[in-house]
């Protein structure tokens, strides 16, 4: 049975979830499911912004077919081709034929390469581009690698709608309202907006900066994306979080402790390191590296200002997930924090040269105190250093603190 939900007078989100999910794009766990978002606007031309994943193609579809109520399609808008959006592309084509495919350059050769299509029916635009649907006027933006190459962002300059493609999403399923302002959005959905937009777009920083400098010019009435809930109000307060997210700026001034252990000794170092920062006034989260999953750990060393990499060697290496770790980080673009170092080792602890090693290649990080080593367990002699080290880092959290809220 069709779920059609209207956004305004005469828009409609045709789109729908998947609770059943595991991992979104096969690698990033979604406990609580993932939307794909569809919308349909009904002028005088009838506009489709885009399709959806499989796993809700039949919704999606009847969605489309009730909310036309036996009008013909006139456009199928593809604002990004990954097959979570473009999967039921030819489902739809061959069910409305008729319908012009409005889309980047780059999007239509990815149509070719997806699927056996010959591009007929495909009407091409680029930034500034405008198409006339009636009432209802789109202006297209391009927003290259935000955050694959061919995406585009439609803007309704009529009704003030920012169709944004991946930009502005975030995981989870809806279920009931589909407006940000009808859930407890940050309390159930900032987490899962904050992960998807660091494992997902958190290396295209610099274009997010400029996607955001184009829609700082628009008189923008409701932010519609691919994924998640649709925004009509408090817009200002969830784009702040994608320009400090997009600038590689702290979230939360604190530590972030992650620690990767074998018998449990370097656990034990980061707990004494953790109860040490907190004594000393500052925030503190602790998370052991192979229990938590690689994207969490991943968004909260972007949310905090300062990091601790307590590690284990392994095979005169670096503990196997915390090498994970880095590597996500790296990959990702993480910079612009300070952080400590402790390592473990039995006999020839080599994890922490290791570590510094690699985040020295990383852009404007800044280490604080010595690094710690501990031999096998934590003595008497290393407890006293990991408590120097706390102090260290709760002091410079606290100057961090100061000069911020002095600017």
């Amino acid at each position: 049975m069709h779920n059609v939900v209207s956004v305004s007078e005469d828009l409609f989100y045709v789109g729908g979830s998947d609770r059943r999910i595991a991992l979104f794009e096969n690698a990033y766990p979604v406990p609580r499911g993932v939307s794909y978002n569809s919308y349909l606007l009904l002028d005088e031309k009838t506009v489709l912004f885009d399709t959806v994943d499989p796993s809700v193609a039949d919704l999606y579809l009847e969605n489309v077919a009730y909310a036309l109520r036996g009008r013909k399609l006139d456009y199928l808008v593809v604002h990004h081709m990954e097959p979570d959006h473009s999967a039921t592309f030819l489902r739809l084509v061959r069910t409305y034929p008729e319908a012009k495919i409005v889309c980047s350059a780059k999007a239509a050769q990815m149509m070719r390469n997806f699927f056996p299509f010959e591009g007929q029916n495909v009407l091409t635009v680029k930034e500034g581009d405008v198409l006339g649907t009636g009432k209802h006027s789109l202006t297209f933006i391009a927003a290259p690698m935000v955050h694959w190459p061919e995406v585009l962002f439609s803007f309704d300059t009529t009704a003030g709608i920012l169709f944004s493609a991946d930009a502005f999403g975030t995981f989870g399923a809806l279920g009931g309202s589909i407006f940000a302002d009808e859930v407890r959005f940050e309390r159930d959905f900032l987490d899962d907006a904050r992960r998807y937009y660091f494992n997902i777009v958190g290396k295209y920083g610099a274009q997010v900066q400029a996607v955001l400098a184009k829609a700082s010019g628009l008189a923008i009435n409701l932010i519609c994306p691919l994924h998640g809930p649709v925004w009509r109000k408090d817009l200002a307060w969830y784009l702040k979080y994608y320009d400090l997210w997009s600038r590689y700026e702290p979230e939360e001034r604190g530590v972030a402790v992650f620690y990767g252990t074998i018998h449990g000794h370097t656990a034990n170092a980061a707990e004494i390191l953790a109860a040490a920062i907190s004594q000393g006034g500052a925030l503190v989260k602790v998370f052991d590296v192979s229990k938590t999953e690689l994207s969490e750990l991943l968004a909260e060393a972007f949310r905090y200002s300062h990091l601790v990499f307590a590690c284990a060697t392994q095979n005169n290496g670096i503990f196997l997930n915390m090498e994970h770790l880095l590597c996500d980080l790296r990959a990702h673009g993480f910079r612009n924090r300070s952080y400590a170092i402790v390592e473990n080792g039995s006999w020839s602890p080599q994890a922490g040269t290791l570590m510094e090693a690699e985040i020295a290649q990383w852009k404007g990080m800044k280490q604080l105190g010595s690094k710690v080593t501990v031999l096998s367990s934590v003595k008497q002699e290393q407890a006293a250093e990991l408590w120097e080290l706390g102090r260290i880092l709760a002091e410079d959290v606290s100057g961090s603190r100061t000069e911020i809220e002095n600017k």
